[in-house]
């Protein structure tokens, strides 16, 4: 484990968690967005435009003189469904994309309270519609999110499971949040562990999200979705994180539908590290990990 890692987990828990628990939601909107400014830099390289899909604005980045018939990374961002923006992840996703040639897309979906679920969903569910309506194969798209942004893009993935509908080329997921019950075990033995989520603000978020309805619900909860035909997997998660066992018990269920899953535990780092790839080596590691992960499945050479 790095220096970095360490000082980084020591700012975490002294400052952003306890941010985390008792800030208000315009509070903590303003603070993401403020720091995602300061600290996240996207690589050289790059441009970003906005567009629409569907109705719904995104943020389109892509590695220059990519052309536009480059397959698709279609990225969702996380914030617990209250916050976070195409804005605060784009220099991460940037990286990425320019690592893979990838022209990434990262839906603006609505948030809650202003919109509560199933906005997020159909927001997420509308941009992939368009996309492959507008000339886009399913099999030229690489679904990736964080924490809730992970949560919608498995969630997607299991609607198209249930649907028979055709499947995008691969799926991942940073730290993914994926069971709105919080049923894991490592939501109570992580709980003092884990340096930025407070696990005991998750169900006052779930409740502004759902407002009462289907906790279980496999768009936003695909844990308890079926996965029958579904793409290869790859999911990371730190193993003093809260949501640990949400990307053990969703990998285990994938594995079940006969999905190809990769699940990679990384040692006392905080959730979504890879936000960090600026300062942090692990961050830089995971994110080359992932990389060469999708070239793969593209059907390319790792380091070609």
């Amino acid at each position: 484990m790095s220096t970095i890692a360490r000082l980084l987990n020591t700012w975490l828990r002294t400052f952003e968690k306890p941010r985390m628990r008792k800030g208000n939601l315009k509070s903590l909107r303003r603070a993401i967005e403020i720091q995602s400014r300061l600290f996240f830099r996207a690589p050289r390289g790059t441009r970003r435009r906005w567009s629409t899909h569907g109705g719904v604005p995104c943020l389109e980045i892509a590695p220059r003189d990519t052309p536009q018939t480059a397959p698709v990374l279609l990225y969702i961002h996380g914030g617990g469904f209250l916050f976070g923006s195409p804005d605060t992840h784009a220099a991460m996703v940037a990286r990425l994309a320019l690592c893979c040639g990838l022209r990434a897309i990262l839906p603006r979906y609505r948030l809650a309270p202003e919109s509560v679920f199933p906005a997020a969903p159909q927001d997420v569910r509308v941009v992939w519609d368009a996309l492959i309506s507008g000339g886009i194969a399913p099999d030229d798209i690489i679904l990736g999110g964080d924490s809730a942004g992970g949560a919608l893009a498995f969630g997607l993935v299991a609607s198209l499971s249930a649907e028979r509908a055709a499947q995008p080329r691969a799926v991942f997921g940073f730290s993914p949040l994926t069971d709105l019950t919080f049923s894991g075990d490592s939501f109570a033995t992580n709980a003092a562990r884990d340096v930025l989520l407070p696990a005991d603000r998750a169900a006052e978020m779930a409740e502004d999200f759902l407002e009462g309805q289907d906790a279980t619900h496999p768009s936003v909860s695909p844990l308890f979705g079926q996965f029958d035909g579904a793409p290869p997997a790859w999911l990371t998660v730190g193993d003093t994180e809260i949501l640990l066992d949400d990307s053990r018990r969703l990998a285990a269920r994938m594995r079940d539908g006969g999905v190809a899953v990769t699940l990679i535990e990384q040692h006392d780092l905080p959730h979504d590290w890879p936000l960090f790839h600026n300062i942090l080596p692990e961050a830089r590691q995971t994110l080359g990990a992932l990389a060469a992960w999708i070239r793969q499945q593209q059907g390319l050479e790792a380091g070609s």
